[in-house]
């Protein structure tokens, strides 16, 4: 790596030249400069906002789970089978299923070699559980701190290795060679402007620039375009200057929803439902309790089935919605917040009243898989709480590290924002349509419209793993000089300091720049996320352009130290722009309900009496279930295609000329 310092528009920037850069410190990106190091690629560095922050680091689940092959006993699988659940899914390619599903072991036991828990039997094997869309049993997990985990250790690997981090750096632009003059596929990416988060007190330390051969981009999900989000709050996202560069965009309808507690941001899945809380709304002062949900079902059984299956079906799925299914629940929390304006909780002190006699359950009324569940879990007895201590105390343990005690308070609750299946492109090397730019982790959109629970994980790893081979082998070149580099990448640089300076322009005693960040997010959550109509999208997306016009000349910093989060917002307006035109685009390509999302439809069902029409939908027929959204941001405005997912590979197996290939070179 080597460091040089430039003038521009009177202030010096600092230069750093270097093979390899790679954004986000989660669990993709650690491993991405891992695996770039141990593949012979030093000359790298990791840049991140923070080293503690991010989704890996900051979030888990009842039981968070890690997804790949089969690795014990003798249920058969294969790498086929596998590759043909991911597939399967729907809309996602499957060359990059066969990928994901071929090096889920070796992802898998890199994380167990450098200390991961995962837990094995005497004999070692990997004993396995069956998660949401899975046929197998092929989902492990290290507990409700499974991505925890493996940052932490990946982290190890890279401080022991003395790969150089870059700690309080929030890049704001991505460069290119673009030419006008020339078509995209021979656009790549050269370089990085980022801000200085320890110097931008100082204008001369303000910005940083990273000429570099390669970008790993491992920055996660958009998670700062929602308000109501389960996403931790470190976790902002930063698709928008990827849109900006010329990065396409894939799926980026497909994103999950599902309930989670907001004071302290964490998926109420599993136990947390198993052990059938009660479910009460409040006005917004916390008066006028009372439990919402027996308003809507036939019988107490069914409500009380409902609330258990939440546990298995935690992801909101426009399927699970007739019938008094699960994921009616989330319709009615959605009805009560978002609707009627009330607060809802979880309360699990009491029994739920419907179903209860005197305080006790009568556990006689549910069905049979509730009851049998419980049953073997010696768990049909007392309170919800006394349940839950007895099923999963370090559940009740981890909100009482968070200052909630569910002993004593109602854990306030509402649908949240999780994870985009979609998001930027990439090829099955996980390099863009960018050339040298490569996405990874959840800021990549290799997922299609189902997914198994854990792939994510899974899929981050193999990414990351796949970008560093390709790198290492392929792309060894030494950056631009520097003259090059500026020539290339002065206008983007300077278009980027004037954006600086013009929100700089306007310091006053008090900001507004929070408060443009509210607005940002309350607009997706109410018009994007689970619920959906081509009128909100159409409006979300106007109402996302015009603001970022605007946003220079609107945005109000008390202080230099408001900067990072103005250009944070117009980076969540460009992304938020992209998503709500795509949403619209599906919509009026005859797209439906599926995945996560209900749309709209006037001539639809309504899930239950006592709904609105707003709720009415009709599932999706399917037609697009083969096909893939892609999206340009281009000029300002959204081009979108629409292909057929590659199916997957079908070649032959041959081990001798598999052999010659490699030795000679051909796999990458």
């Amino acid at each position: 790596m080597k460091k040089d310092c430039i003038e521009l528009q009177g202030i010096k920037i600092d230069v750093y030249s270097l093979n390899t850069v790679i954004v986000g410190s989660g669990a993709a990106g650690l491993n991405a400069a891992d695996r770039l190091y141990t593949f012979g690629q030093k000359d790298i560095a990791l840049v991140t906002e923070g080293l503690n922050m991010g989704t890996s680091r900051n979030t888990g689940s009842d039981k968070q789970t890690y997804y790949k092959l089969t690795l014990a006993g003798e249920t058969k699988d294969s790498v086929m089978d596998m590759a043909k659940t991911l597939y399967d899914g729907g809309s996602m390619d499957g060359d990059i299923a066969l990928v994901e599903a071929a090096l889920s072991p070796q992802a898998f036991y890199r994380l167990v070699d450098i200390g991961v828990p995962f837990p094995h039997n005497r004999y070692g094997e990997y004993v396995g559980y069956k998660t949401d869309h899975d046929p197998r049993q092929r989902a492990t997990s290290a507990g409700p701190l499974t991505s925890k985990y493996m940052t932490e250790k990946l982290q190890e690997q890279v401080m022991q290795k003395g790969i150089t981090i870059f700690d309080g750096y929030q890049v704001i632009g991505i460069l290119t060679d673009r030419d006008k003059d020339r078509d995209s596929d021979s656009v790549k990416a050269i370089g990085l402007i980022a801000l200085n988060l320890n110097g931008l007190e100082d204008p001369d330390r303000r910005y940083v620039l990273f000429n570099c051969t390669n970008i790993v981009y491992a920055t996660g999900g958009p998670a700062g375009i929602y308000a109501t989000s389960v996403y931790p709050e470190s976790q902002t996202g930063a698709s928008g200057i990827a849109f900006e560069a010329g990065v396409k965009g894939k799926n980026l309808t497909e994103s999950q929803y599902g309930i989670a507690s907001v004071k302290f941001r964490w998926n109420l899945s599993g136990t947390f439902q198993q052990v059938l809380p009660r479910y009460i709304s409040t006005n917004r002062d916390g008066s006028d309790e009372r439990e919402f949900l027996e308003e809507y079902f036939d019988s107490p059984g069914r409500m009380l089935d409902a609330i258990f299956l939440k546990g298995y079906q935690w992801p909101f799925d426009p399927r699970k919605v007739m019938n008094y299914g699960s994921s009616l629940i989330d319709i009615l929390v959605y009805h009560e917040s978002v609707v009627k304006g009330r607060r809802v909780f979880l309360d699990y002190t009491k029994n739920p009243a419907w179903g209860s006699q005197d305080g006790k359950l009568d556990f006689s009324l549910l069905g049979k898989e509730s009851y049998e569940y419980l049953k073997n879990s010696n768990a049909l007895f007392g309170t919800p709480i006394e349940r839950l201590a007895h099923m999963n105390q370090p559940a009740i343990n981890l909100y009482k590290d968070h200052g909630i005690d569910l002993y004593k308070e109602y854990l306030e609750i509402a649908v949240c924002a999780q994870h985009n299946n979609g998001g930027l492109c990439g090829n099955i090397w996980w390099e863009s349509n960018i050339k040298h730019f490569f996405p990874v982790g959840e800021v990549n959109g290799s997922h299609g419209v189902y997914r198994p629970g854990g792939s994510a994980l899974n899929s981050g790893q193999v990414g990351s793993i796949r970008a560093a081979q390709f790198i290492a082998a392929r792309y060894k070149d030494e950056p631009l000089s520097l003259y090059e580099f500026l020539k290339a990448a002065r206008d983007k640089i300077e278009e980027k300091l004037d954006l600086g300076r013009k929100f700089l322009t306007y310091l006053g005693s008090k900001s507004n720049i929070i408060q443009i960040r509210k607005e940002i997010g309350e607009r997706m959550t109410k018009m994007g996320a689970h619920i959906r109509s081509l009128d909100s999208a159409q409006s979300g997306a106007e109402q996302a352009r015009k603001t970022l016009a605007a946003l220079p000349d609107m945005s109000t910093l008390s202080s230099v130290q408001d900067l990072p989060y103005a250009y944070q917002n117009w980076d969540l307006l460009v992304a938020q722009y992209v998503y709500f035109c795509a949403i619209a685009d599906y919509i009026q390509k005859g797209g439906g309900s599926r995945g996560s999302y209900l749309i709209h439809n006037s001539t639809g069902q309504i899930p239950v009496e006592g709904l609105g029409d707003n709720f009415r939908f009709v599932l999706d027929s399917g037609v697009l279930g083969n096909v893939i959204q892609e999206v340009a941001y281009v000029g300002g405005q959204c081009i979108f295609e629409w292909r057929h997912a590659r199916p997957i590979p079908d070649e032959e197996h041959w081990f001798e000329n598999t052999w010659n290939a490699f030795m000679r070179d051909e796999i990458i």
